[in-house]
């Protein structure tokens, strides 16, 4: 009897771009539908190293975050990794950045379901958001960041107190000039070191 396909590795590379969300995909084609970057794994590959090192090739550099979000029988048997990379890096050649569809069709449309409900499942646990910024960022681009990932608005004044309460940033000496107001301090991701396991971080809807 023949043997089992190889499954493949597929990467749902994120950035953002113009504010929004947006998505790695393969040039060419039909625009309409996102297409993945995929492999073929080796019957002997390490899983997480076989992503790393193939979003390493892909991006040409190292991802800002990755981790496997799951396995998806079709036709072939696929794992999907979420791959986060910070805002402003340029597609690699032979891909394209896309606005992350709300609603994904196509063959790899559970990939990016699951992905997107990763990122969001995570962000009270994990520091993904900061993955995707840059190392420093006013406290409004993080929380402009936070609503887009949420879909909802938070309240500003308790998203800045649960944010300090959880030691998760530090303020630098440099500012930004935003539009007329005066100029914004500029943050850095650096969290406390605890000894305990931290505690998930939530933050209050505007209402």
């Amino acid at each position: 009897m023949p043997g089992r396909p190889a499954p493949n590795l597929a990467l749902v590379c994120c950035t953002l771009v113009g504010g929004s969300l947006a998505v790695l995909t393969e040039d060419g084609g039909d625009r309409r539908q996102v297409s993945l970057p995929e492999m073929t794994l080796r019957a002997d590959a390490a899983l997480d190293d076989a992503a790393a090192n193939f979003a390493r090739a892909t991006l040409g550099r190292a991802p800002a975050w990755i981790a496997q979000i799951g396995a998806f029988n079709e036709t072939t048997l696929t794992i999907g990794y979420l791959v986060l990379v910070t805002v402003g890096t340029d597609a690699p050649a032979g891909h394209r950045w896309a606005s992350y569809p709300k609603q994904p069709t196509g063959p790899q449309a559970p990939l990016l379901r699951s992905a997107l409900s990763a990122l969001r499942e995570r962000l009270d646990r994990e520091p993904v958001a900061f993955r995707l910024l840059p190392a420093t960022f006013t406290l409004s681009e993080l929380q402009a960041l936070y609503e887009l990932l949420l879909e909802r608005r938070l309240h500003k004044a308790s998203f800045r107190r649960t944010l300090m309460a959880a030691h998760l940033v530090e303020p630098t000496d440099a500012w930004r000039s935003e539009g007329r107001g005066r100029p914004a301090q500029l943050f850095r991701y650096a969290p406390r070191r605890r000894k305990a396991l931290p505690r998930a971080v939530r933050f209050e809807s505007l209402t």
